[in-house]
């Protein structure tokens, strides 16, 4: 199986917390009433990522107007129709001639093809622009999965695997559908607009001043409203994100949140963010529907005033029946596309809310570029971590100056207390977070020399936090080597202890395992996750608390397989079970990121120092020193 037909290989991993947790509670979120940052820049930026399909918006604009033209013309054609109907019933009444009924059909044939136009060259613009529109979403979920690959762990910290998601599914939807409605109609409107003025002039310029006098009472209202909508607009998109995170985390955590009877609590804490959600949403939605009533209000007080005017001229004989009749239906035509312009004013704004959010996580903290200068392909195998200082807050340092050496193929085991630094030098290792000072070197090469990608395939790793994807037991365990064939699937499942297991299991490799694996125990998935590097066969290995979650008859077992694997790799071996690395080559006793012993286990036992502490604890009585 390729990595193309793999299904994870189309995935984005997305880290759900940094060393901090998850990001939960409100503190930090953005609150309603925030106004876009910057509406005209996130608009020049989408419009720049959108540069590609500038032939397709021009053929949108083409056509859009071109359906806009031959609408606009339809009413004028007509109105000469209605004339001629009206000269002909006035010449039959007074008897001097009748109903020039060839002219009519003539004028009616004309005016139906200009609508069948005008239909034509609407429904290629709609089929453009949805292609367009649908094309840039699917640009964009592609760049924020790019980004999400590029972005280093440490920008993750503060945000919510909730919020994230919400910026590809709900921000993208939000923009694609505002892009669909809201080019196209600014275009139309637009058009129709400059059409229907150049129209009504040429009708009679003395209407068309009375009509005009209703414009600046639209723009007016229009802009009073925008104004208060807009910055609802972008909170109600801001929060959609936030309940987004609340609900995902509570799904994830939902066991907890029942073990330890939080149900009320999280409630009211989702209860918060959703009455803040509502406030947006619906004075957001009330405002933009004002539009309609204000400007259907001001368009009736338009056609008063010209069907006022209008008798009187043609009273005068200064105009037609007919010019009256297309004038009236221009007037019409005149006030509709303003409010459509004031409601696609309300859709730029949400655009630009769910565009600017896109665009700040495009445009966030990426990992510095490579220039890789060295290649791992025969390189040894030895580690020296030389003077490494680390902390994710660069003012609260994790490690201080760690230095160690690591001879090739050895197996070196990292012990200390939790919070000592243990987990986060394997980090350093595997490049998640670049160290602050100092520098980490295999075979003497500084490991910021290799490609990161060639760096990490040096080594296999079996983490504390067991990851499983939905997905079979046999894609699970070939993601760690996607070109093994199903027998070294099977072998490398027997040699993790886990192949009894899968054998049990209703359709045995073929087991669907469930999102969050949650349809297998921890020591289950701790297993599988085994058996996937032991497929790996990599030069070197990291297990992180690899046996934590298995029982000691299996972690027995399992010890030996490991003790087959480690040979002639160098390893790295973190436990809180101090037994299970007596074996270890050298053991590193880390202490607020600093080591304090190093030894084997007899000298460090023999030294009776900090090491011969923890290990003896873990065989005394428990005893409550509140």
């Amino acid at each position: 199986m390729s990595a193309a037909q793999h299904p994870i290989a189309a995935r984005a991993s997305i880290p759900k917390h940094g060393p901090g947790g998850p990001s939960h509670g409100p503190a930090g979120r953005m609150m309603p009433g925030e106004k876009p940052r910057d509406f005209k820049g996130t608009m020049g930026k989408l419009l720049r990522f959108m540069g590609r399909f500038k032939g397709r918006i021009a053929l949108v604009v083409l056509f859009a107007v071109g359906s806009t033209v031959f609408n606009i013309v339809g009413p004028k054609v007509l109105s000469e129709a209605t004339t001629a109907l009206f000269d002909g019933v006035t010449a039959k009444v007074a008897g001097v001639g009748g109903i020039d009924l060839d002219l009519i059909f003539r004028i009616l044939a004309a005016t139906l093809a200009l609508y069948l136009f005008s239909a034509a060259c609407s429904w290629v613009q709609g089929w453009v622009m949805s292609y367009v529109s649908q094309a840039t979403c699917y640009r964009l979920r592609q760049a924020i999965v790019a980004k999400i690959d590029r972005t280093p762990f440490g920008a993750f910290d503060k945000e919510s695997t909730g919020d994230v998601l919400s910026r590809i599914t709900n921000d993208v939807d939000t923009l694609g559908q505002s892009l669909n409605q809201g080019l196209t109609q600014a275009i139309t409107s637009t058009t129709m607009v400059v059409g229907v003025l150049v129209m009504m002039l040429s009708i009679n310029w003395l209407m068309t001043l009375i009509a005009l006098v209703m414009v600046p009472v639209s723009v007016v209202l229009v802009m009073l409203v925008v104004k208060r909508s807009q910055r609802y607009f972008f909170a109600q998109q801001a929060l959609l994100g936030q309940v987004n995170g609340i609900v995902e985390e509570t799904f994830s955590g939902h066991a907890v949140v029942r073990a330890f009877g939080r149900e009320d609590a999280t409630v009211r804490s989702f209860a918060a963010t959703n009455e803040q959600l509502y406030e947006a949403g619906w004075k957001a939605q009330f405002l933009s529907g004002l539009m309609q009533p204000v400007m259907a209000f001001v368009g009736n007080l338009g056609y008063v005033a010209v069907a006022v005017s209008g008798a009187f001229l043609a009273v005068a004989g200064t105009i037609t029946v007919g010019d009256i009749q297309a004038f009236i239906q221009y007037v019409k035509n005149f006030t509709q596309p303003i409010t459509q312009l004031a409601q696609v004013s309300n859709v730029l704004q949400q655009m630009a809310a769910a565009a600017e959010r896109i665009f700040a996580f495009i445009d966030g903290p990426e990992l510095p570029p490579e220039q890789p200068q060295a290649r791992t392909a025969d390189v040894r195998c030895d580690v020296e971590f030389d003077g490494v200082r680390f902390g994710y807050d660069p003012d609260q340092p994790v490690i201080r100056g760690f230095t160690a050496r690591v001879a090739e193929g050895q197996t070196v085991a990292i012990v200390g207390p939790t919070g000592a630094g243990k987990t986060t030098l394997v980090k350093l290792l595997m490049r998640f977070y670049e160290p602050q000072a100092g520098a980490i070197r295999i075979g003497g090469v500084d490991i910021r020399d290799f490609a990161r990608d060639d760096e990490r395939s040096l080594f296999a790793m079996v983490l504390q936090d067991t990851w499983l994807f939905n997905g079979t037991i046999r894609e699970n365990i070939r993601y760690g080597r996607l070109d093994a064939t199903d027998d070294e699937v099977v072998a490398a499942a027997k040699r993790a202890c886990v192949h009894h297991f899968i054998a049990t299991l209703p359709g045995g490799y073929d087991f669907e395992v469930s999102e969050g694996a949650t349809n297998v125990s921890a020591g289950q998935r701790q297993l599988l996750t085994i058996a996937r590097a032991l497929l790996a066969d990599r030069r070197m290995l990291i297990l992180d608390e690899a046996t934590s979650s298995v029982d000691t008859r299996t972690e027995a077992r399992i010890q030996q397989a490991m003790d087959n694997l480690m040979a002639g790799r160098t390893s790295f071996v973190i436990a809180h079970r101090l037994s299970t690395i007596k074996g270890a080559d050298l053991i590193l006793v880390v202490d607020h990121g600093d080591i304090v012993e190093q030894g084997t286990h007899s000298e460090l036992l023999a030294l009776g120092g900090f090491y011969a502490e923890l290990y003896n604890s873990q065989f005394e009585d428990c005893r409550d020193e509140t």
